[in-house]
């Protein structure tokens, strides 16, 4: 037991940040033909926009929010938010983001396995990943039911200080897991996975989100008289 802690707390979280990283700069250098959304939008429209909509918004608000939640120092916002606030805030935004990813993600996966046009140009690794990325949803919000017996914040505590001992590259990561319960660290390790298996699939559309759509100037168009 100790030595799978010790692996898969101390040790995969390296093996999976390495291989996104270094997976992701090999495939934009040697798969820019494979280095696309694959939308399937024009395939089947219908439906599309809603399911779309509900999962990308929904997973957009949770990778912030674990970003903000895991990542952050206690003392950035100590003052202003105290950790069973936190907490709480956490359970609610976490829960709300949560159900919206699960209810546009299963709309997804059900129109790429029984939508015939969109399932057979779907592959094995887009449903395989839409797959995973439901479960760890669901692992996710289950785990929301032992967070309810955590109100004080000191469990999530645990996992930030896990989170942010692995990116400090500090030893023995895994001592802040200590009495943590099981669901928590089934969350991470599926969510470790996911980085680990992120330069295979198409996830690698994240990299090249168009935020600079946000900031270019507009263009004019004029139809032909």
């Amino acid at each position: 037991m100790a030595y799978c802690t010790t692996f898969f707390f101390d040790i995969y979280p390296y093996v999976c940040g390495t291989v996104f990283l270094l997976g992701s700069w090999l495939r934009y250098d040697y798969g820019q033909y494979s280095w696309r959304a694959g939308s399937s939008q024009m395939l089947a429209p219908q439906g599309m926009r809603l399911a779309s909509n509900l999962f990308h918004i929904g997973i957009i608000g949770i990778l912030f929010g674990h970003l903000f939640g895991l990542l952050t120092p206690h003392w950035v916002y100590a003052a202003v938010l105290p950790i069973d606030v936190k907490q709480k805030l956490a359970i609610g935004a976490g829960g709300v983001f949560g159900i919206m990813t699960l209810v546009g993600g299963a709309l997804l996966l059900k129109r790429r396995l029984y939508q015939p046009r969109v399932r057979a140009t779907s592959t094995h690794a887009d449903i395989m990943i839409l797959g995973l990325l439901l479960a760890q949803c669901l692992l996710g919000l289950i785990s929301i039911g032992f967070s309810l017996h955590h109100l004080d914040g000191h469990e999530m505590m645990k996992l930030a200080g896990w989170a942010q001992a692995v990116v400090t590259f500090q030893g023995h990561a895994s001592a802040y897991l200590e009495g943590v319960d099981g669901i928590y660290r089934a969350h991470l390790v599926l969510g470790m996975t996911l980085f680990l298996l992120f330069p295979f699939t198409r996830l690698v559309h994240v990299w090249s989100a168009p935020f600079t759509y946000l900031t270019r100037r507009y263009q004019l168009v004029r139809s032909r008289r």
